[in-house]
């Protein structure tokens, strides 16, 4: 039986990201990437060393901190990227079945059922926004010491330096499981993927 004309080969490509949300993603990782690296030099003597300049990496850890957010309040214009917030911040029953699956290392694609974004993506998603929102509001307190105590300040500190190593660690797993999954990776690069990976790895996904 012939297919019809309007039917898409199984092998085209389907779109998963537009030109705005890939430049948010990648704004945001520029930015937390200078958040982490100039942290580092702040408190690794042996980079602090290394860089010296030290007003200098402290002005921009805290400018590109500030920044952080900004990316993400200007795509809230875009219909599709608000669209995508709603889908991460919707959890249903089949995303239960694929945390349990994870947790059994049930690799099975059968078992670890997915729409747009996977139960893990979600978790990553929302976690590292908490985190953002904290270690904004923590880093303002330490920039503006005047503003409050001491022991508030002393909070801060601790809070912003312990969730900072704590960032560092699972954007090193998130960065880890892109480069095992080209696929995603070209889906976040070029705003396509394959309709094979789709079904494969997303299969309630609908468009």
């Amino acid at each position: 039986m012939p297919l019809r004309a309007d039917t898409p080969p199984a092998t085209a490509d389907v779109r998963r990201f537009t030109p705005l949300q890939r430049w948010i993603h990648r704004t945001t990782a520029a930015l937390m990437g200078i958040c982490i690296i100039t942290a580092a030099c702040l408190y690794v003597p042996q980079l602090a060393e290394l860089v010296g300049r030290r007003a200098l990496v402290v002005t921009l850890h805290q400018w590109s901190g500030l920044a952080l957010p900004v990316p993400v309040l200007a795509g809230l214009a875009s219909r599709a990227f608000r669209a995508d917030l709603g889908r991460l911040n919707r959890f249903g029953p089949h995303d239960r079945t694929w945390l349990r699956a994870a947790l059994h290392r049930d690799k099975r694609h059968a078992s670890r059922p997915a729409a747009k974004f996977n139960a893990g993506q979600k978790l990553y998603a929302s976690w590292i926004a908490g985190a953002t929102l904290v270690m904004l509001a923590t880093g303002l307190i330490m920039w503006f010491t005047h503003l409050t105590p001491l022991l508030w300040r002393t909070s801060a500190t601790f809070v912003h330096d312990w969730l900072a190593l704590t960032i560092g660690i699972v954007l090193a797993g998130h960065i880890g499981m892109a480069l095992a999954d080209p696929e995603a990776r070209r889906g976040m690069r070029t705003g396509s993927v394959s309709r094979e990976w789709a079904s494969r790895e997303h299969s309630l996904w609908r468009q």
